[in-house]
């Protein structure tokens, strides 16, 4: 029951009862020789018993209509302002309102979203100077390990392939050529070495640090999907808009997106990727999706440290994320954060 039938439904009582009250003080005041009077009276050819609770009850009923109009407009203005907060867009302006009651809601949801901000660019503020401080504790270890990896990789496996690769070439250049199947399999041996060759070469070649690097959100995530386009067979496709954020917010944004790449090229088993970067109404939007094999989000977020971690990431800009995935359909992840940079919301 809304309230607006819960105020006709009242009104109609009420005035029910305001009737029931009159008729007993008339009568306890103006005793009736003769109950039958009250039939033989009449109002607009309507006997007076009948004329009487009928404008009551009506009378009750317009009231409780127009007042539950009035009520359910003034819950809806609340409503819709939490609506705003709860989506973390800026509360439109709000009515004054007649009441004093709803003038102190309407100044403490004012109040609430002045702390939501406040909190939302105190929170951006402090992911922006983690990073830097991380960035520069970082990025000697960083480096170090990425050469002593490097150093390894070619010391060992890539040592291996092309011992491998020499000693297939010699087999196959001393077989004869009698065994066109043996032959056939044999090159194909020697070319999937030659293929892991060229893995580990590149892999050699791109062992470098995954952060911006001074680089803007949208130049960062253009190299790195135009670099994993050139290796792999799957169809990528993405759309990106420039616009100022804050040096936090950029690299979380590109920390989730790499854990959701990564995952699509594990898992998926997708064919075609679409990433999507734009500003609408004070958000920032981003959102990877792909037509994969899908999977149960529920069951997968909790033994996930990947996706655990993408939500901690988006909380911690202020934002939300959501995943949307269906069996054999694809996967959506979609995150919103709110824009904020120095002077307030960024229009």
């Amino acid at each position: 029951m809304n309230i607006v039938q819960r105020q006709i439904i009242w009104g109609a009582g009420f005035s029910i009862i305001i009737f029931l009250f009159i008729t007993a003080a008339m009568i306890a005041s103006f005793p009736l020789p003769d109950w039958s009077q009250l039939w033989k009276r009449e109002l607009m050819d309507i006997p007076f018993i009948v004329f009487l609770p009928s404008v009551c009850i009506a009378i009750g009923i317009i009231f409780g209509l127009i007042s539950g109009l009035y009520w359910r407009k003034q819950i809806q203005t609340v409503d819709s302002c939490l609506h705003q907060i709860e989506e973390g867009r800026s509360i439109d302006e709000i009515k004054q309102s007649s009441l004093i009651e709803f003038e102190v809601i309407t100044q403490r949801i004012q109040k609430i979203q002045k702390q939501i901000t406040e909190q939302t660019k105190l929170s951006q503020r402090l992911a922006t100077e983690k990073v830097e401080d991380q960035e520069n504790r970082i990025q000697e270890i960083i480096s170090q390990e990425r050469n002593r990896l490097a150093r390894e990789l070619h010391d060992s496996v890539s040592q291996q392939l092309f011992a491998a690769s020499m000693l297939m070439s010699a087999i196959n250049e001393g077989k004869p050529l009698s065994d066109d199947r043996e032959t056939k399999q044999l090159k194909m041996v020697e070319e999937m070495i030659h293929q892991s060759q060229l893995e580990m070469r590149a892999l050699l070649l791109h062992l470098r640090p995954v952060a911006l690097k001074g680089k803007s959100l949208k130049e960062g995530i253009e190299e790195l999907l135009v670099e994993l386009s050139q290796k792999v067979t799957m169809k990528i496709h993405w759309k990106l808009e420039e616009f100022p954020m804050d040096k936090g917010v950029e690299d979380h944004l590109f920390r989730i997106l790499q854990e959701s790449v990564s995952n699509t090229l594990r898992h998926s088993k997708a064919t075609k990727l679409e990433v999507l970067l734009i500003h609408r109404d004070d958000l920032i939007i981003l959102r990877v999706t792909d037509d994969g094999v899908g999977f149960d989000v529920e069951e997968t977020k909790a033994g996930s440290y990947g996706i655990q971690n993408m939500y901690e990431r988006a909380v911690e800009i202020g934002g939300t994320l959501k995943i949307v995935s269906v069996k054999q359909k694809g996967t959506r992840l979609e995150v919103k954060v709110p824009i904020m940079i120095e002077g307030g919301t960024y229009d």
